[in-house]
């Protein structure tokens, strides 16, 4: 049995305890109610840092996003161009294989080679080279020896362009021409100070089409109808109707304003077919023109004397027979030493007496293949005229439109060339292959021979590269010169 003061005892820490118990209860619940204001601010303030540390690990996420699709991008746009540039070369590698390795029978063989690669493909990326002539797309760079050369237009050919009037002609002749007196309705140098444009006319040969751009009332949207950028193809924007610019009647075809008939970049080819400079029948003897043509002696002495005349041409050549060309008859033609002698079938009137007249020489016309060879491997142009510097019509490639409006060729004279030049393969190998067709009067050939030919020096190279990884696409747009070797760039645009 407990003691009665150890119960006590017993009772008394019992009740302590609950006691301190109760004090120590009461001390946390007053440092709950002090802490938990505290407590709720660094929750929040955890949230905030959490919420915080999150839009910036997005943000950094974004903006890695953001770089690697511009990397990505900018690799695509250098794969799409280098693609396009391996067109490009592509392109001259051909012409400069050409030059090396000229074929005088096949007029065709570098416009079928430039086609057949005018689509390829590097590791990285496609190109696509193609261009619109006639309302026609076609593989391959533009042939600019397709179109006239504005540099020696006729106010006829350039009268024939469509929304042209005559101001805007002797306007581009004021342009061109070295004087300052103006034409009738043109414009010179005072025309354009007048205005403030801040520049003056030429007077000397046009350097691109778009300069024409320059020469009052030539307005833009003649001079490049539906294409825009002036590259030779039609793009999304140019057959869209009026949703972008230019306005277009988004057709499928390019309509290209003046731009699909003239131009002002070729050059002379001034080597012949065979790729031997042409020989210039001014300083050539009787024994050059015979080896290089075939004609005997009389014809040629006959040819260098008409090449004496001051104005002697080879349209003259192509349009009149060799015996009309040199009065018929010509006395004493037996060799080089009597080129020119009684050219004229004179009488041996005023010799000495007892001297004896050289005999008459009839002189044979040039069949088909001499005046073919004449005409590829020769050369009459004047260094001093502005076709000297300016290349002629390619007849293989030029459009009907421009053989029958610009040129005005006689329709049926005009179609006659076309089926001439679809129906070989080899292509119109000279201009002496179009004078036994059907309305091939001695006008109609003059005026191709002034203008036209068979060869090609300049083309227009719009090369469309793709890159194989996004579809970017990057184009590049060349003028180059193949007349001589190495190849020459003209002009280089990134549109």
């Amino acid at each position: 049995m407990i003691a009665p003061h150890t119960r006590t005892e017993m009772w008394r820490n019992v009740h302590d305890r609950n006691k301190h118990a109760e004090i120590s209860n009461a001390r946390h619940v007053r440092a709950l109610k002090h802490y938990a204001p505290r407590k709720g601010v660094v929750t929040i303030m955890v949230i905030w840092a959490i919420a915080i540390a999150s839009i910036v690990v997005a943000a950094t996420q974004i903006l890695a996003f953001r770089e690697a699709t511009l990397g990505r991008e900018c690799i695509s746009r250098v794969q799409a161009r280098w693609a396009a540039r391996a067109g490009v070369e592509t392109m001259i590698s051909i012409m400069e294989w050409h030059n090396a390795n000229p074929d005088p029978d096949d007029a065709l063989a570098l416009t079928r080679d430039l086609e057949s690669n005018a689509f390829g493909e590097v590791e990285t990326g496609t190109w696509d080279i193609r261009h619109f002539i006639d309302g026609q797309e076609w593989a391959g760079p533009m042939d600019e020896n397709s179109k006239l050369n504005i540099n020696v237009a006729t106010r006829m050919q350039l009268l024939e362009l469509p929304n042209i009037t005559q101001d805007v002609v002797d306007s581009i002749y004021d342009w061109r021409d070295a004087d300052n007196e103006p034409q009738q309705l043109g414009a010179e140098a005072d025309f354009y100070r007048n205005r403030g444009l801040g520049y003056e006319p030429r007077n000397g040969n046009f350097r691109s089409i778009a300069e024409l751009e320059l020469v009052a009332g030539a307005w833009p949207q003649y001079l490049r109808g539906e294409d825009w950028n002036l590259n030779g193809r039609l793009d999304p924007n140019e057959d869209d109707g009026k949703r972008t610019m230019p306005d277009d009647n988004a057709n499928g075809k390019l309509e290209a304003g003046w731009s699909q008939y003239l131009t002002a970049s070729t050059r002379p080819v001034t080597k012949s077919a065979s790729g031997q400079p042409r020989l210039d029948l001014r300083k050539a003897n009787s024994e050059e023109l015979m080896t290089r043509t075939g004609m005997d002696a009389t014809q040629a002495a006959a040819i260098l004397t008409y090449a004496k005349v001051g104005n002697a041409r080879m349209a003259q050549i192509l349009s009149v027979p060799l015996s009309q060309l040199t009065g018929s008859r010509t006395a004493g033609a037996t060799g080089a030493g009597a080129a020119g002698a009684n050219r004229t079938g004179r009488s041996s009137a005023g010799q000495p007496r007892g001297a004896t007249a050289p005999a008459a020489t009839t002189v044979k016309n040039l069949d088909n293949k001499q005046l073919t060879l004449v005409l590829n491997e020769c050369s009459l142009d004047d260094t001093r005229t502005s076709q000297a510097n300016a290349g002629k019509v390619n007849l293989n490639t030029a459009s009907r439109a421009l053989l029958r409006d610009i040129l005005q060729l006689d329709t049926r004279y005009a179609d006659s060339i076309l089926s001439r030049r679809i129906s070989k393969q080899s292509g119109l190998l000279s201009l002496a292959d179009i004078v036994d067709l059907p309305g091939a009067t001695q006008e109609q050939l003059l005026i191709l021979g002034q203008v036209a030919d068979v060869t090609s020096s300049v083309y227009m190279i719009s090369s469309r590269g793709r890159a194989t990884t996004s579809g970017a696409e990057a184009e590049i747009v060349v003028m180059v010169d193949r007349s001589e070797s190495p190849v020459r760039i003209l002009e280089y645009r990134e549109p």
